[in-house]
């Protein structure tokens, strides 16, 4: 196949080229003339199973032929000749390990790191063993490394080192997953070094990046019939640009750095690498201009002498679009209508982004249209519905259970899925609206019972019992044997899932997530005897991590033509639109991750790979895709509220073309620009709402028999100031929805302090004595925590009861001097028979002198409302007194009342008279008869937002009143309701 040669036989194809074609292509022109068994002797070797599909589609699309032995890199050591090699330890079961010996040595010095970052650690280190292993550094050269100006640093640096130096000791009989790989490679060099195989070996489609593989590569290269082919080799570059790649401090993140790295190890120059085959890509003018932007940063002042013999810039970039949009959601909605357009056009359209937040945005607003694209990567495995589910239930271990967390469990959609769902979905909903109503916001086995208990539904005994069982009282914070947790944990699992009846597992392990769940969760219990004990934190951590590291692919078919790639996928298939998006620093390239061990110039000393090899890595796989016949390269300039950074990639492009100004460089650069600007006003076009007539400030006007015919004095105020609300709650029935977890609220700081100060007072009225702080404070923490299960409220409500206990002490002498305390939360109600009408009050504390007569009082957590202000709306105690002079409260008939007074509990507590001498109950009676009997007019309009206090204050029912389309100076629109 290959003619002799005294050199590594080397090829590449440029960028822009279809490479899997193109190396079929070439395969098949070199077997010209040959018997057809020749091809069928190749062993064609390519680095991605994806790479290996695409080669072997394009043979079976013709002519028929023998096929070469298509196999991967990582396929080596599947030979029987290789067989004593002991097959790797997986991966999961070294970690385990690392945690392990992490945690003992944290135990011992507990200094070194927070106990917290065990498996980020873990995870750090076991990938630094990987690295040490595959690129052939073992422990001896990184303690050999120059370390004089971090010694503190350095010593705990060793210290997790020394505890890890073990495995490289005994290699050869327990390896890592890259250590095998290395022996495999290291033996089969071997091998072909003592019999070198006569039959043709290429390598195709890997840069040689890693240490391991590229030993590969240069001794593939030295066989009699072997040849490695690069994608995307740059044969743009002259000879001194390729010379000024030598310091790999300053050139690792360059596109072209990996193969100047091969062809220096293999004793070659780059311009001893030939073409693999004569075909030149469509954009040749357009590899220029990149090429020349993307050389190394020590001589970019070659732009100067090299950008004027730049030819044909505006042609070279007719087919670039760039998209500068001012956010993420406006460059994932502009992607999406390309994507779609092209769908409609019958194209071939790709994606390509590492970012996985913009690449679920393309997604979600290609939903619209009902175009599902195929995701090369799959959903992350924990974002999948076992996933979830599986992560949820590991919580209940974690954490006391809530409201919030068993409603996420019960909803879920494959819980109770072994047995009745709608049953279990209707009992899901009722008792959702009372933990919404009634909480409490963390659930117990007591509180659960007593909602169902005297309820008439057969299933919800059962139902609850099933509840009960799986998901309260589970959280323990000690250590279990992680043997016995994923036990525990599994066997709950499988129990939700199946459901309050029969057993099983539901279709937990149903579909490709639920098996691809199940084989995660299997090696987990294969290797969980090596785990040790864990706390529910750590395991739920755990978890999370191992479920993370997996994919699972969407069962619904996808379009076949809208496509998202990840970055290295641009250099195995060919497609008629390339769309390079989120082209920020951060994004693309991504920032390299920080490395707890070694910073860059010890990783360059032990011969480690730079933290920018993953950017030089990105830089190909961009300078690969930009080369596509039809581009777009899309960014935001804003994301989350602040301003982005352009790839620096792209930013060099710009720049080289602004500087070339007589070679059409700035009015191709416009033009890219302005196609562009085209899509997003597309965008603004399909995002302009449309004119639609402002909602009118609603007044409706319901017919006399539809009207409230009982209110509460506390609703009176509502019905001054905002009487749609009483519209929406009495007429229309609607209540707003209350939170799902019970919040410490001023409702319920109002409703626990009246029952405190409501039991003080009675204990003192039996017993003088007792009216002491000390006995104000311990009724206070008893009540406090029977109601209150927030330990940060209950310290903060009691600190602000203890600011005012000795006020409210000294005042409450006084009062029961004054009076005796008589009732407390009494009922009262007062009817007027021409209207229908009937006022219900419960007053918080009735007290009655000597003389007969009633003093009201009732509780203020806050500020209690100013004279003006009861006179005007807040009529609350005013018609209290008028209830009690007229018909009394409880079994107290009417009497005379000689004062009501607000106790205020905040700012040092207040005491402030309702103003009966004003507004006696009589003239308040009187007034409040005339506003019923207004509103029992049919032609009177329960009018939104009335007389707010405030401008900016929010009631319940302003959404459904439209609120923010009219204002408070808008006229009412009367509406009559009874048509």
């Amino acid at each position: 196949m290959f003619e002799a040669s005294d050199t590594p036989r080397v090829f590449g194809l440029p960028p822009g080229v279809d490479f899997p074609r193109a190396l079929v292509d070439g395969l098949i022109a070199r077997h010209e003339g040959q018997p057809p068994e020749a091809l069928a002797r190749v062993r064609l070797i390519v680095n991605t199973k994806r790479m290996a599909r695409r080669i072997r589609d394009l043979f079976d699309q013709g002519p028929a032929l023998l096929l070469p032995q298509i196999s991967l890199v990582t396929d080596l050591g599947e030979g029987w000749d290789l067989g004593q090699i002991p097959d790797p330890v997986p991966s999961l079961r070294r970690r385990l390990e690392l945690v392990q010996l992490i945690s003992a040595l944290l135990d011992r010095q507990p200094d070194l790191a927070p106990r917290s970052a065990i498996f980020d650690l873990a995870d750090s280190l076991a990938a630094l063993m990987d690295e040490m292993h595959g690129e052939g550094v073992s422990p001896d050269v990184i303690d050999d490394l120059d370390v004089t100006d971090q010694s503190g640093h350095w010593a705990r640096i060793k210290s997790f080192l020394g505890i890890v130096r073990h495995y490289f000791d005994a290699g050869f009989d327990q390896p890592d997953v890259e250590t095998r790989q290395r022996l495999v490679i290291e033996r089969r060099i071997e091998q072909w070094q003592n019999d070198p195989p006569q039959d043709p070996i290429i390598i195709a489609g890997s840069t040689g990046s890693r240490g391991a593989t590229q030993l590969l590569m240069q001794a593939v290269a030295r066989l009699p019939q072997g040849a490695v082919v690069f994608p995307g080799f740059d044969f743009e570059m002259p000879d001194h640009v390729w010379t000024s790649l030598e310091n790999a401090m300053l050139s690792e993140d360059h596109p072209q750095y990996r193969f100047h790295r091969f062809a220096a190890g293999a004793g070659i120059a780059a311009r001893d690498i030939k073409p693999w085959s004569d075909v030149v890509p469509d954009t040749a003018k357009r590899n220029a201009i990149v090429s020349l932007a993307l050389r190394p940063a020590p001589v970019t002042d070659q732009w100067l002498r090299d950008g004027p013999n730049l030819s044909d810039i505006p042609g070279a970039l007719r087919n670039v679009t760039l998209l500068e949009a001012p956010s993420t959601r406006i460059e994932a909605l502009a992607i999406a209508m390309r994507l779609r357009d092209a769908a409609e056009m019958g194209k071939t359209a790709a994606l390509i982004t590492p970012d996985r937040m913009l690449t679920r945005q393309v997604t979600a607003a290609l939903d619209r249209w009902n175009i599902l694209p195929d995701d090369s990567a799959g959903l992350p495995l924990h974002l999948s519905p076992p996933g979830r589910l599986l992560r949820h239930v590991a919580d209940l271990f974690r954490h006391r259970l809530t409201a919030e967390a068993l409603l996420t469990l019960l909803k879920h959609p494959l819980t109770h899925r072994g047995s009745d769902r709608g049953e279990h979905l209707r009992l899901t909903r009722e008792l959702e609206l009372h933990l919404r109503r009634h909480g409490p916001p963390y659930p117990t086995e007591q509180s659960l019972r007593l909602w169902v208990d005297g309820r008439k539904d057969k299933m919800a005994a059962h139902w609850v019992d099933w509840v009960c069982g799986c998901f309260t009282d589970r959280d323990y914070s000690g250590e279990i044997a992680l043997v016995t947790r994923i036990k525990a944990h599994i066997t709950l699992a499988e129990k939700i899932a199946q459901g309050s009846a029969g057993d099983g597992s539901g279709t937990l392990w149903q579909k490709d997530a639920g098996q691809e769940a199940q084989r995660a969760v299997t090696e987990l219990s294969s290797e969980a005897e090596v785990g040790g004990a864990l706390n529910a934190a750590d395991y739920a951590s755990l978890f999370h991590k191992i479920l993370a590291a997996r994919e699972v692919r969407n069962p619904i078919e996808p379009h076949p033509n809208i496509l998202i790639w990840g970055t290295l996928e641009a250099r195995v298939q060919g497609a008629d639109l390339l769309i390079l998006a989120g082209l920020n620093e951060g994004s693309w390239p991504e920032a390299p991750k920080p490395d707890p061990w070694l910073n860059r110039t010890l990783r360059h000393q032990a011969g480690l790979l730079l933290p920018e090899r993953r950017i030089g890595l990105s830089a190909h796989d961009f300078q690969q895709a930009i080369a596509a016949p039809e581009v777009w390269l899309t960014r935001s300039v804003r994301s989350d509220d602040a301003e982005t950074v352009v790839s620096r990639w792209l930013n060099r492009i710009q720049n080289l073309l602004s500087g070339l100004p007589d070679q059409g460089g700035v009015r191709a650069l416009e033009d890219t620009r302005r196609r562009g600007r085209d899509w997003l006003d597309r965008v603004a076009q399909l995002e302009e709402p449309g004119f639609e007539p402002s909602a009118k400030r609603p007044a409706p006007c319901p017919p006399t028999e539809a009207r409230p015919n009982q209110l509460s004095v506390t609703e009176i105020k509502r019905l001054i100031r905002d009487p749609y609300a009483i519209y929406a709650r009495h007429i229309l029935r609607l209540r707003r929805l209350d939170p799902l977890m019970k919040m410490p609220d001023a409702l319920l700081r109002g409703i626990v302090l009246h029952e405190v100060l409501e039991c003080f007072v009675r204990e003192t009225v039996e017993d003088p004595a007792r009216c002491t702080r000390a006995v104000l404070m311990d009724k206070a923490v008893t009540i406090l925590a029977a109601n209150v299960p927030w330990a940060e409220a209950r310290a903060l409500w009691l600190s602000r009861l203890e600011r005012v206990a000795d006020w409210f002490i000294d005042h409450e002498l006084g009062r029961q001097v004054l009076a005796r305390p008589t009732l407390f939360e009494a009922k009262g109600k007062a009817g007027m028979p021409d209207l229908g009408f009937t006022l219900t009050a419960t007053a918080d504390r009735l007290d009655l002198d000597r003389y007969g007569n009633l003093h009201i009082y009732d509780y203020k957590t806050g500020q209690p409302p100013s004279k003006n202000e009861q006179k005007a709306f807040d009529k609350q105690l005013l018609l209290e007194a008028a209830i009690a002079e007229r018909e009394g409260f409880g079994e107290m008939g009417p009497t005379k009342v000689a004062r009501a007074v607000f106790i205020g509990l905040g700012s040092g507590g207040q005491e402030l008279d309702a103003p009966l001498e004003e507004d006696p109950p009589e003239k308040v009676w009187a007034e409040f008869h005339d506003l019923i009997a207004a509103y029992m007019d049919p032609a009177k309009g329960y009018i939104s937002r009335r007389a707010p206090r405030n401008s900016d204050d929010q009631g319940d029912y302003d959404q459904l009143a439209r609120y923010g389309e009219w204002d408070i100076t808008d006229a009412a629109d009367l509406t009559d309701m009874g048509k």
